[in-house]
């Protein structure tokens, strides 16, 4: 099992992400892309890489959105695998902008 960080200390070292509400250890992110065709690129890589790494994210997609919240649910909360995840989002959101 591994260690958590806490959502806390996760939002500083990313950028954008914010401490998902609720009362569980989580990280939140919302997308926004020029259509859904891009929407679906970012899922689709995104899920490719989740799946790579054995972790999954929560998410919801409406048309060009896509609100991401991540947490480790096996260790109770946010730990490296979901910085790791959301670095990697992150960078392909970007080169899909």
């Amino acid at each position: 099992m591994a260690d958590t960080i806490g959502a806390g200390a996760a939002i500083k070292a990313l950028k954008g992400w914010s401490v998902a509400g609720g009362e569980r250890d989580a990280i939140f992110k919302a997308y926004k892309f020029a259509d859904f065709k891009t929407a679906f690129a970012f899922m689709s890589g995104a899920a490719l890489k989740a799946e790579q790494m054995d972790h999954h994210p929560e998410w919801f997609n409406v048309y060009n959105k896509v609100e991401v919240t991540l947490t480790t649910h096996d260790a109770g909360g946010v730990t490296q695998k979901d910085l790791e995840l959301a670095g990697f989002m992150d960078q392909l959101a970007a080169k899909l902008a």
